[in-house]
């Protein structure tokens, strides 16, 4: 392939001379198969599915979002962990005071009374035996008394320690996980600009744009096949969809911002239909079932992000893409209402909401004609 190359290369380049030396010659020759090769690799690019790239992108963000996720999950659970310590650590030193009040009185007593170490002997001298038993009992009473208070404050000066310790190292740990959090937004944020660019280009080359159109049909059809298939061996025998027309709760909170049916787009003056609406709404919102049914599909799939489609019986299917997370299996009984995922911005259209779709027996019918109407 390269001795191909370089061969064309001489044989066709105008621009090498006969009379230039053998150093020249292979230098012009080097930039030529650099040139070439540049050419090549921008039409494999233009080969490449944009849907493909779309959806690698979205999986890039997707996957930097859940551990950003975690990080803010665990940051919020760290600062949790340093006010708990930090309470305790001021009821620990609450009752050190108070400790160390009683200490301080008990010594001035002593200091005040004075100590005799011939209290033994006294007692042993004294003539009433049990006299001398009760006095010997309240003295050990209240030795007993002061081993526990000097006790339990050597206890808490440890436990105090140990708490300085573990808030030491809670705000490291703080101060690490901080700092990965900003990392984290900063590799969100080139990810999500690679990904605008890439939506630019599309929607300012027509040919990129066309090509989209013509894979999202593609995806489209093969949405219908999924759904062939699943019906043909899925036993769910919900019934009543039909009477609901009009009546659906909304799948999430928003407003509709890309209607469905036949559009022409702005840009080229080409012929765009929506099988769906896409429901503006804010990011991570909860997305739920508008009516109880049986998931048939839930994982990526090309052109229309993180999607599951659920069988509501008697032919019906609801279909909701764009999301950033999935919470429910294939297989599971869904109820009116519950809460399947999280609102995303993967898609082509990269704004945050839901795509929505109602279909009868594989065919896409308008959804604004059966959710319910809202005031405003």
């Amino acid at each position: 392939m390269l001795f191909a190359l370089v061969l064309f290369l001489v044989l066709c380049c105008p621009s090498i001379s006969h009379n230039a030396t053998p150093e020249e010659e292979l230098k012009k020759i080097q930039q030529g198969i650099i040139e070439q090769k540049k050419k090549i690799g921008e039409a494999q690019v233009r080969e490449t599915s944009i849907l493909s790239e779309i959806e690698t992108a979205d999986r890039n963000l997707g996957k930097i979002e859940a551990e950003l996720r975690k990080l803010r999950q665990r940051l919020s659970q760290t600062e949790t962990e340093i006010k708990n310590v930090q309470a305790e650590i001021t009821q620990t030193q609450s009752g050190l005071e108070r400790q160390k009040d009683w200490i301080r009185r008990k010594m001035k007593s002593m200091h005040k009374v004075g100590y005799s170490g011939d209290i033994i002997m006294l007692l042993l001298a004294s003539d009433d035996l049990s006299r001398t038993m009760r006095t010997w009992r309240y003295l050990e009473t209240i030795a007993s008394y002061e081993t526990k208070i000097l006790g339990n404050y050597r206890a808490n000066l440890r436990s105090l320690d140990e708490k300085n310790q573990r808030l030491q190292t809670l705000r490291a740990e703080l101060s690490s996980n901080s700092s990965k959090v900003r990392s984290k937004e900063n590799e969100l944020a080139t990810e999500k600009k690679s990904k605008e660019r890439l939506l630019a280009s599309v929607r300012n080359e027509k040919a990129s744009h066309q090509k989209m159109l013509t894979e999202l049909n593609e995806a489209s059809k093969k949405l219908l096949e999924i759904i062939r298939e699943a019906s043909k061996s899925d036993t769910y025998s919900g019934t009543g969809f039909t009477r609901f027309k009009g009546k659906l709760p909304w799948p999430v909170d928003g407003r509709i911002a890309v209607p469905y049916g036949s559009h022409k787009d702005p840009q080229f003056d080409t012929p765009v239909f929506r099988n769906g609406i896409h429901i503006e709404s804010e990011n991570s919102a909860d997305t739920r079932a508008v009516q109880e049914g049986k998931v048939i599909f839930a994982e990526w799939f090309r052109g229309f992000g993180q999607l599951v489609i659920i069988n509501h019986g008697s032919g019906y299917h609801t279909l909701y893409g764009n999301l950033s997370e999935i919470f429910s299996n294939v297989g599971d009984i869904i109820k009116e209402n519950q809460v399947i995922g999280k609102v995303g911005n993967s898609g082509i259209l990269n704004a945050p909401g839901l795509y929505f779709e109602i279909r009868y027996k594989g065919k896409p019918l308008d959804p604004a004609q059966w959710l319910r109407k809202r005031t405003r």
